[in-house]
């Protein structure tokens, strides 16, 4: 008896490619010897006092159906504490809170990229950005980041070059995964007088916007736009507060945007668990000093890796800005998912492949450094023969 495949019916869900870092994941299933680098979280779990809340919520009963939105309370202290630090006038009509950062971006594609647009995509970048658009029928054309002098740089011109009559939106993730490139605030002015000057949606991924290393916070487009500009800014509560696996996320947008949203949020999740948001708004009241703690591990993590890094000669390692990634490339390395998997069956150390990214990353490999610097320096202990 001959047995059918059964095939998603859209070509664009077909066409999918299943992650590689997933995949370089997927080798070491069951083993338990192995540094595990490859994923973006920190290696603690969320701070106490933020999971106590949470479990209040619960003991009180709050399981109910919530608003599309986000609860009131949530999405006002999500605008109280970005005026904080943007000196903006944001109000609760401007957020809406989502299951996780990844449903605010595919949200916020649903509500304004229509099949067969172009978005235009700074790259390298966390492949779930450029999959949710494709999954909607849009066209990817990437702009390429460029290590010079060390650093990570972004060609305006060159972004602008590329985008044409049929650009839908820009979509740029900075403080960017897997890079650290940061765009400043003068970088930011442009890009936005662009899309207003052709009249396209700009969509900024600032989910590392406090994971930063020279102020408090990173530059954003927030303090830039006003409610006549097209503008969908994207945030999480993952990185920042060591939240991944709550999936807790928001959408910043012009008021006249959240019906729109609202009902698309509807026919996707409709509601986000009540504790959930309660320990978010307990986040934002009282986790600065967690923030500000955890800067200073990965500013020792970083530190250390660059050290480390700079007595390897195969290793070239732009410096991050921002994010808690090291985006190194290695001489001779041509497919870096092969050298992954190398990396991790001779070594035990478990770090994404940079072809993960885009085209653009290939011959780089991402280690996540959001984690204790001992455990950091016994797994370059342990890759240190492969990358002589």
């Amino acid at each position: 008896m001959l047995t059918m495949r059964i095939r998603a019916t859209r070509p664009t869900v077909h066409a999918l490619q299943p992650s590689l870092i997933r995949k370089v994941a997927n080798t070491a299933i069951g083993r338990s010897d192995i540094i595990p680098l490859w994923f973006g979280e920190p290696d603690r779990p969320t701070p106490r006092f933020i999971r106590d809340a949470a479990k209040d919520a619960i003991d009180e009963g709050q399981t109910f159906y919530q608003p599309n939105l986000g609860i009131v309370e949530l999405r006002q202290a999500l605008a109280t504490y970005t005026n904080k630090l943007y000196s903006t006038e944001l109000s609760a009509d401007n957020i809406a809170v989502t299951p996780s950062g990844m449903t605010a971006l595919s949200v916020a594609l649903q509500c304004v990229v229509s099949q067969g647009d172009t978005l235009v995509i700074v790259s390298p970048v966390w492949p779930n950005l450029p999959s949710a658009a494709e999954i909607l029928g849009a066209r990817i054309k990437r702009v390429s980041i460029k290590a010079v002098d060390n650093q990570w740089r972004l060609d305006l011109d060159e972004l602008f070059d590329a985008c044409d009559n049929k650009t839908g939106a820009i979509m740029v993730n900075s403080p960017n995964n897997p890079t650290g490139w940061m765009l400043e605030d003068d970088e930011q002015r442009r890009i936005l007088e662009f899309c207003r000057e052709r009249n396209i949606w700009l969509i900024a991924d600032e989910v590392y916007n406090r994971i930063v290393y020279d102020r408090l916070c990173a530059p954003s487009f927030i303090d830039k736009v006003t409610e006549e500009d097209k503008y969908l800014i994207i945030n999480s509560f993952s990185k920042s507060w060591a939240m991944t696996g709550w999936r807790l996320g928001w959408i910043t947008a012009p008021r006249s945007l959240l019906s729109s949203i609202e009902m698309v949020a509807e026919y996707n999740f409709s509601s986000i668990f009540a504790p959930t948001q309660i320990a978010g708004i307990t986040a934002l009241q009282e986790g600065e000093a967690f923030i500000c703690a955890s800067i200073e591990r990965y500013r020792a993590a970083l530190n250390a890796l660059t050290a480390a890094f700079a007595q390897l000669p195969r290793v070239t390692f732009p410096q991050p800005r921002a994010t808690f990634y090291a985006f190194f490339e290695v001489d001779g390395v041509s497919d870096s998912f092969a050298f992954a998997v190398d990396v991790l069956n001779k070594t035990g150390v478990g770090l994404a492949p940079g072809a993960a990214f885009g085209p653009n990353g290939e011959g780089y490999l991402r280690l996540c450094y959001a984690a204790d610097v001992a455990l950091l320096g016994r797994a370059l202990d342990q890759m240190t023969p492969l990358l002589n």
